[in-house]
């Protein structure tokens, strides 16, 4: 058997494998040694694994993902995500859909300081659902939009999967961060836009709230002043240069926990359940990253990727074309894989093809991130309406039926790139020119 057809032969079991559950690492690794066992030698192949295990979970590049991570974990226990939600409520709460946009605007902050798409729904499924409830908003309006706001967690960085993309491909992590920031501003204005049109056509699945007193509305900004804080020092360090991702992180970690202390709204219980997750989440993702990085060391030996470009580039097909064909294949995928697990198969594969067409790599990554994002809330994979329907026992159903309004913004958003490509661009090309 050929290297390219030991590869789709490898593609087939691992296809299999996710499907009958089995962790994505776990499947990653076990193909990747099984198929480069096949190709070069089985004495390789357990060489290889023990390698890339050891230079994946001894890099000092992935100790950016902890560290975020704990960010985000010391964020949620400490209550910033319940202050951001009081803040937009107050100055957006009157609007038509106003709570659900509040919703939007709280998840927006929270994404900027946690990392997470799955951590960044739950957290506001646990904070705004009860509210949006008590204001007889209907179940569907309220679990699309904190399925769909989560979201903009894979987005506004930090994000871990800006961070294993930049890994994967040699980009810098921090042009990354900075390209999320416009097209997640940019979404979170769609998603606003959509709620209101919805709200307005629909009012009686979102009932108005009364406008708050000025004074209250002044007051309730003391709520969002640590994310600014937070976000400010994370990303402004980086966009001038003052300290690498993985001092960024760390400086996030502790500066959350300084806050957290000088509220005094964190407990030895929650710092502890706040290490433990930290802890749990970040074994699972430096688990797919190195089973990916065994698997990719796979397709290389087999030269799919490169005869992949070949292929493509024999075609002549224009450049936008090709494009569109590899959305498609991000959203037919999307909706049956895990975004990490997806970004890991895909991107060793059209990396090489995106780069030959001459698309900036920064840009793809976002766009990567962002059909990613689609495959977060559609069915029927959708992690996101899973994560709604466990924290709010509202059915799954109902949260996929909410989504579908906000999936329209969402794929708009992301089709915006293409002739605009400027969008994501702008910032990264601004932090180059004044370093």
């Amino acid at each position: 058997m050929s290297g390219p057809e030991l590869g789709i032969v490898g593609f087939g079991v691992l296809f299999v494998l996710l499907m009958a559950g089995l962790p994505v690492g776990l499947a990653l690794g076990l193909v990747g040694v099984a198929g480069f066992a096949g190709i070069v030698t089985t004495e390789a192949a357990l060489h290889l694994l023990a390698k890339d295990f050891v230079d994946v979970l001894g890099a000092y590049d992935l100790t950016v993902i902890p560290l975020f991570i704990l960010m985000g974990q010391l964020s949620f226990r400490s209550g910033i995500s319940t202050r951001l939600f009081h803040t937009a409520y107050h100055f957006m709460g009157h609007w038509p859909g106003g709570m659900a946009i509040a919703t939007i605007g709280a998840c927006t902050g929270f994404a900027a300081i946690c990392g997470s798409t799955n951590a960044t729904a739950a957290t506001m499924a646990s904070v705004t659902l009860p509210e949006m409830k008590k204001y007889h908003y209907r179940d569907d309006m309220a679990a699309g939009v904190v399925a769909v706001g989560g979201s903009l967690g894979i987005l506004i960085p930090p994000s871990v999967v800006f961070i294993v993309y930049g890994v994967m491909t040699q980009q810098s992590v921090g042009r990354l961060f900075i390209a999320g920031i416009l097209p997640g501003l940019i979404l979170a204005v769609l998603f606003a836009a959509t709620i209101v049109v919805w709200a307005k056509v629909q009012p009686q699945v979102a009932p108005r709230a009364r406008r708050q007193p000025l004074k209250a509305m002044l007051a309730s900004l003391s709520g969002v002043a640590e994310t600014l804080v937070l976000f400010a020092l994370v990303m402004g360090g980086l966009f001038k240069g003052f300290f690498t991702p993985t001092e960024a992180g760390g400086v996030g970690a502790v500066g959350t926990l300084v806050i957290a202390v000088c509220r005094r709204t964190l407990s030895w219980q929650d710092l502890g359940l706040a290490l433990q997750e930290t802890c749990r989440i970040s074994c699972m993702v430096l688990t797919i990253v190195a089973g990916a990085t065994v698997f990719g060391h796979f397709l290389a030996v087999t030269h799919i990727p490169f005869e992949i470009a070949g292929w493509v580039i024999g075609l002549q097909l224009p450049a936008v074309v090709v494009m569109g064909m590899i959305i498609v294949v991000y959203l037919i995928g999307g909706c049956i894989i895990d975004a990490l697990a997806l970004v890991m198969l895909t991107v060793p594969i059209f990396f090489p093809l995106i780069t030959a067409l001459g698309y900036d790599p920064i840009w793809f990554g976002v766009i990567v991130v962002m059909l990613t994002q689609i495959g977060v809330v559609t069915p029927p994979v959708g992690l996101n309406a899973y994560v709604v329907c466990g924290v709010s026992a509202i059915p799954l159903q109902v949260v996929f039926k909410g989504v579908m309004p906000l999936l329209a913004a969402l794929i708009l958003g992301t089709l915006l790139l293409i002739p605009f490509p400027q969008i994501a661009l702008f910032l990264p090309r601004l932090m180059a020119g004044g370093q």
